[in-house]
């Protein structure tokens, strides 16, 4: 795909999202289930997300619009400052802010043929309506960059005063609060990593600021690169996943910004096999619209907040052609992307996160051992539980089974009828080819409570295969212990040390890959502290049982790889792994 094909592709999203524009062009109500936060909301998302598919379009070609896309998006800024709900605090009225940043970003890329062009009242009448963002407390998370880019609208066009300046430095503090290194932040006070390390907490200060932020996105797309399988998915993890191809997004602005480690053909390739990844599977239904869901739609994807015009943030992606036609990103023949030239495994320490991909299959696997959905000031409860974040693993092929059925990639306690959930994650190191974490077992409101309670889990990877060994501190008579591998026709767990019986559970409501699901288990009758170890897979090649020699002596346990002989040591208490 060359930059026209990427420009059609926006020309029709576009195209069949203004079918559904009102009659003063200042929401796009596209046609679904709407969300929390009401009709008014959901139809300013429809005009502001689009808006940000028409900037990139439109200033990247400079100012040439043969479907006169800019005329109708300042039609509806002539009406939609008076008609669109208040920007309010997150917790009230706070789905307008988030809209704001599209439309400050949209009118500053494409200002000399918007913005300059409108009349004095009009630009009066939108400043005063962005200027909700800078008055109001924005969710203490990714949102604190929405008045960032407000701000940093309101002072290009010669608006900035003290109420600007004060937003902007408030974000740039909480970035560097947030950091954790190696082009990674964690989204607000905690450790929620996901793909809004690259849609919203790189996007939006890059491009307000590139010298600023250039090198932290470069090595931010060291690691993040590897997050796509070898058919383009990108890795299903963590919340908002119906933005789909918006994944590439900060893959394109490297690109854009030259501050990537990819050359342009392999940039190329990654953002052109994520959006074909997605457009060839139903993300786009027969009006032309995306639809909510990942493949086609797919309602345990979807959070409280996703309306019919959600997916639209899927336009960040278009940041690829803010690249003029004779950018290398364009022309530059593609190339083999990292996982195309050989199997890679990658631990990152600051979110304790463990990458595993496999150049045979495609199959990029992330093994969790530092990312959850649990802010600092949050009580652990069951009742939270994330399929998105809690589980031990995610991969580009499988999703996380929903809930009510099976956990995919689970440890789960069993005891007096409750099942216990993995919340908070405590990293506890990590090195090439391992990383381990340990979680306190939580179980739902009304069950009991056991205090002492502590799984301490290590994963090991080569090739395609995982070994995990867990260590259950302090587990009370009665005890029984599952875990199981992913949610695949393709998966195996096999039982390593400890694990006495072997199953596998249907998933009826499958994932957003399968209409239906098979999960393999293993189980375990255990009190006390006990080690476990099992061997997963997911690969469509076979796995000998003889694959790993697993051997206990005292305190310490060795894993042999039998086809190379590589050996890795594990000790607790505290944790040592020497491989």
């Amino acid at each position: 795909m060359n930059r026209d094909a990427w420009e059609r592709v926006a020309d029709d999203l576009l195209r069949a999202a203004w079918r559904w524009a009102s009659p003063d062009q200042a929401f796009l109500h596209l046609p679904g289930k709407p969300s929390a936060n009401g009709v008014l909301s959901d139809g300013l998302e429809g005009y502001a997300r689009t808006f940000l598919a028409a900037a990139f379009r439109v200033a990247g070609a400079e100012g040439d619009d043969p479907h006169g896309w800019l005329d109708r998006y300042a039609s509806g800024l002539a009406a939609g400052p008076r008609l669109w709900p208040a920007i309010g605090d997150y917790y009230g009225q706070g789905q307008p802010m988030v809209e704001s940043a599209s439309v400050a970003l949209g009118l500053r890329l494409t200002r000399p043929w918007l913005w300059d062009r409108l009349d004095p009242d009009v630009q009066d009448q939108a400043e005063t309506w962005l200027r909700g963002a800078l008055r109001h407390l924005p969710s203490p998370n990714n949102w604190y960059l929405f008045p960032l880019t407000v701000a940093g609208f309101l002072e290009s066009v010669g608006r900035g005063d003290e109420e600007t300046a004060r937003a902007r430095q408030r974000a740039l503090d909480l970035l560097d609060h947030w950091y954790q290194g190696q082009g990674w932040y964690s989204d607000g006070d905690g450790r929620a990593f996901d793909h809004y390390n690259g849609w919203a907490l790189h996007l939006y200060p890059m491009l307000d600021s590139p010298d600023v932020f250039g090198e932290r996105l470069r090595e931010h797309l060291e690691s993040y690169a590897l997050l796509f399988g070898g058919d383009g998915a990108p890795i299903h993890f963590g919340r908002s996943l119906t933005y789909r191809f918006a994944a590439a997004g900060a893959v394109a602005l490297g690109a854009v910004t030259g501050h990537t480690p990819l050359s342009p053909g392999a940039s190329r390739r990654l953002i052109n096999g994520c959006l074909r990844y997605f457009l060839d599977r139903g993300a786009v239904d027969s009006d032309g619209l995306l639809v909510p869901g990942w493949h086609g739609p797919h309602e345990p994807t979807l959070q409280f907040y996703s309306g019919p015009a959600s997916p639209y943030w899927a336009s960040k992606a278009f940041v690829a052609l803010l690249a003029p036609a004779g950018h290398p990103l364009w022309t530059a023949p593609e190339e083999p992307v990292p996982n195309e030239i050989g199997d890679r495994v990658l631990a990152l320490p600051g979110p304790g996160l463990l990458i595993q991909s496999t150049r045979a299959d495609g199959i990029v696997r992330l093994h969790n051992h530092g990312s959850d959905h649990v802010r600092p000031h949050e009580a652990e409860t069951a009742d939270g539980d994330d399929p998105h974040y809690g589980r031990l693993a995610y991969s580009t092929r499988t999703g996380p089974t929903a809930l009510g059925n099976v956990a995919d990639n689970h440890l789960g306690i069993e005891f007096s009828g409750s099942t216990s959930v993995r919340r908070r994650i405590h990293p506890l190191g990590d090195g090439w080819g391992w990383a381990a974490s340990w979680h306190r077992p939580v179980f739902p409101t009304g069950s009991p409570m056991l205090p002492g309670l502590r799984v301490e889990s290590v994963t090991i990877v080569r090739g395609p295969l995982e070994v995990r060994v867990h260590r259950i501190v302090g587990a009370p008579t009665g005890t029984r212990v599952t875990e199981t591998g992913w949610a695949s026709d393709f998966s195996d767990i096999q039982s390593l040390y400890g694990w006495a019986e072997r199953d596998n559970i249907p998933a009826p409501y499958g994932t957003a890959f399968t209409r239906s699901a098979r999960v393999p288990r293993l189980a375990a009758d255990i009190t006390g502290t006990r080690i476990l170890a099992s061997l997963v897979s997911l690969t469509t090649e076979p796995v000998p049982s003889s694959a790993v020699a697993f051997h206990a002596d005292g305190d310490t346990l060795t894993i042999r790889w039998t086809a190379d002989g590589f050996a890795t040591s594990i000790a607790f208490d505290p944790l040592q792994v020497i491989a």
